[in-house]
C-alpha cells in the first residue's frame, strides 16, 4: 500500500468517527455523560462503547485498515440501541446517515436514553437476523466499491496484448483518491441500467458536485479506468451506446456540421432514442495515460512524443506491420510461445506468393525485438493500409488534416493554466470549456464569448489527460474523443484476478498491470 493509499485509509477512518459528533453531543447529554467527549476523535467512540457495554477490543479493531470502518459502523448501531432503536430503518439510518440521524435522536425531546437493560431484553427474529446480515453485506460491499476497489472486465481488444478480452481486474480507487458518487441514490452493484427491464438504476434527486478525497495525480503510463467522456449523451439502442457515439452520428448525419446533425437526431426519437447520463454513470473505459496535464503530445508514424521527447512504447503494445522474413518456416507453436502471436486469432497471415516470404503481422514491441534479434526479420515497415481503427480524428475541423498515425501536436489543458482561443484551436478546446467546465461558449467570426463576455482568454478549472490504447491501431481513444477530465477518473487498474478464454488462463492470474 502506497503512502497516499495508507493516508487515505487513515483519513477516511477519522472522517467516519467525526461524522456524528454534533448529534453525539446531544446524545451524550441525555446519557448524563460529559458532552464535550463527542468532539474528541476516537475518544467519542470509546465513550459509545462504554455506554453500550460493548467489548473494549472493538475499539482497537477500528484501526485495522478498511475493516475498521465497518467496526465503527457496527458501534454506531449498538449505541443507538440504548435509545430503544431496534427497527431495521433505524439501524440503516445509523449506519448510512449518522451525521443526520444522531442529531435527530440527540436533540428531539421524545427520544430518551434507556440504557443497556432494554438492549438485553430485545431479541431479533431469525428473519430479521438474515435481513440485517444481507443489508450489512450490501453496505460493506458498496463502501468498498466506492472507496477501495472495484472489479472490472475487459470487453474489447483495445489494450491487447497488455490486457486481454475477459481479463477480470481490480481497479484501485485509492490510487488517485476516492471519488464521491455524483448520483448517490442508486441501486447497488449496477452501473447505469437495470438488466431485463432496461431502466435507469439511479435517480438524480440528489446531485453531488465533483469531490475527490485525498487526490493524487494520474501519472504518465498508468493504466487508468475512467468514465467515457463522450458518454454523457447516448443513443439508447444496442448497436449504438458507446460503440457508435451520439456525436459520431451527429457528425455523419450533418456531413461534418454538428448542429445540423443534432437537429436530425432530435427530430427522430424513435430511430435515435437518447439518454443523458451524469459523469459517474457514463460507461467505464480503460486505456493507458500517455499524456498528463500540461504536456504537449504528438504522434509521428505511430510513435508518441511528449514535449518533443520520443516515448518508448510498453513492451506488450502492438502495431500492424508488413514483414519480410528470412524464409524460415513459421511454426504456430513457436510463434505463440516466443513472439506472442496467435495464428488462430489472425495475428499474422501470408501476403502474395509463398516465395515472397511476406506477412501481415500484429506484433508487440517485445515480440518485434525478439524476432529481429533472432534474425527472423529481413525487412519490416508499418502497415499504413490497415484501417481497422481508422476514420476521422479530432478536432473534426477544416484547419487540421491529422490522422490516427500522425497526430498533433496538442497541448493538454492543466488546471490554472490560461490559453488564448483562436479559430485554429477552438474545436480542440471547446468541449472542455463548455461541457466539462460548464461555461457558455460562442465563436462569432474572430470574436469569442464566454458566459456572455467577449474574451479570447480562458483559465482551466481542472486537469486533463490523454488516453491511448496499447493496441494503438485498433483503439478508439483520445485521438477520436479528446481529453479526459480529472472528474472522469475512476481508478488505476492494478491486478488481474481472473482471466478466461475457453477456460482459465492460469498464467495471467494475479499478474500486476504495468
Amino acid at each position: 500500500m502506497s503512502t497516499n493509499e495508507l493516508l487515505s485509509v487513515i483519513l477516511i477512518g477519522l472522517f467516519l468517527v467525526m461524522l456524528p459528533s454534533i448529534g453525539l453531543y446531544g446524545m451524550f447529554k441525555k446519557a448524563s455523560v460529559p458532552a464535550w467527549k463527542a468532539f474528541i476523535p476516537y475518544y467519542n467512540i470509546w465513550t459509545m462503547i462504554e455506554i453500550a457495554h460493548r467489548p473494549k477490543y472493538w475499539f482497537f479493531l477500528q484501526f485495522i485498515p478498511i475493516v475498521g470502518w465497518f467496526i465503527t459502523i457496527g458501534i454506531f448501531i449498538e449505541f443507538v440501541k440504548t435509545y430503544g432503536k431496534f427497527q431495521f430503518y433505524q439501524h440503516a439510518l445509523a449506519s448510512l446517515l449518522p451525521m443526520f440521524y444522531f442529531i435527530y435522536v440527540g436533540f428531539n425531546k421524545k427520544d430518551k436514553f434507556l440504557g443497556v437493560d432494554v438492549v438485553n431484553k430485545y431479541k431479533k427474529s431469525p428473519t430479521r437476523e438474515w435481513i440485517d446480515a444481507a443489508v450489512f453485506a450490501i453496505v460493506a460491499a458498496t463502501i468498498i466499491r466506492t472507496f477501495v476497489f472495484e472489479a472490472y472486465t475487459i470487453p474489447t481488444g483495445s489494450m491487447e496484448k497488455t490486457l486481454l478480452i475477459n481479463d477480470f481486474l481490480f481497479v484501485s480507487k485509492f490510487s488517485y483518491g476516492p471519488r464521491i458518487p455524483n448520483t448517490p441514490l442508486a441501486i447497488p452493484f449496477v452501473h447505469h441500467t437495470l438488466p431485463v427491464i432496461n431502466t435507469k438504476s439511479y435517480v438524480e434527486w440528489i446531485k453531488i458536485p465533483y469531490t475527490r478525497w485525498f487526490p493524487s495525480p494520474v501519472k504518465r503510463n498508468d493504466v487508468v479506468v475512467f468514465n467515457f467522456p463522450a458518454g454523457d449523451t447516448v443513443i439508447n439502442r444496442d448497436e449504438f451506446q458507446s460503440a457508435i457515439t451520439y456525436y459520431d452520428v451527429c457528425r455523419e448525419l450533418g456531413h461534418g456540421n454538428m448542429d445540423e446533425g443534432r437537429k436530425l437526431v432530435m427530430s427522430d426519437p424513435d430511430e435515435y432514442p437518447l439518454v443523458f447520463r451524469p459523469v459517474d454513470k457514463q460507461e467505464n473505459y480503460i486505456k493507458r495515460c500517455v499524456g498528463v496535464a500540461g504536456d504537449s503530445i504528438q504522434i509521428k508514424d505511430d510513435v508518441i512524443f511528449i514535449n518533443g521527447v520520443r516515448q518508448e512504447p510498453p513492451p506488450t503494445s502492438q502495431l500492424h506491420y508488413i514483414v519480410t522474413t528470412n524464409g524460415q518456416s513459421l511454426d504456430p507453436d513457436i510463434m505463440k510461445q516466443q513472439y506472442n502471436m496467435d495464428l488462430d486469432k489472425g495475428d499474422y497471415s501470408a501476403i502474395g506468393e509463398p516465395k515472397d516470404n511476406k506477412f501481415a503481422m500484429l506484433l508487440t514491441t517485445r515480440g518485434k525485438d525478439k524476432m529481429m534479434k533472432a534474425g527472423l526479420i529481413k525487412k519490416i515497415e508499418l502497415d499504413y493500409s490497415y484501417n481497422g481503427g481508422g476514420g476521422s480524428v479530432m478536432p473534426y475541423d477544416t484547419y487540421h488534416t491529422w490522422s490516427r498515425d500522425n497526430f498533433g501536436p496538442v497541448w493538454i489543458p492543466k488546471k490554472g493554466s490560461t490559453i488564448t482561443l483562436t479559430k485554429e484551436n477552438y474545436a480542440m478546446y471547446e468541449r472542455a470549456i463548455r461541457t466539462y467546465e460548464g461555461n457558455k461558449l460562442e465563436m462569432n467570426g474572430d470574436k469569442f464569448y464566454i458566459n456572455g463576455k467577449e474574451t479570447n482568454q480562458y483559465t482551466f478549472k481542472m486537469d486533463y489527460f490523454w488516453m491511448t490504447g496499447d493496441n494503438r491501431q485498433d483503439s478508439q481513444d483520445s485521438r477520436y474523443w479528446g481529453f479526459v477530465p480529472e472528474d472522469h477518473i475512476v481508478g488505476q487498474a492494478s491486478l488481474i484476478w481472473m482471466s478466461w478464454d475457453k477456460g482459465i488462463r492460469w498464467n495471467r492470474l494475479f499478474n500486476r498491470i504495468k
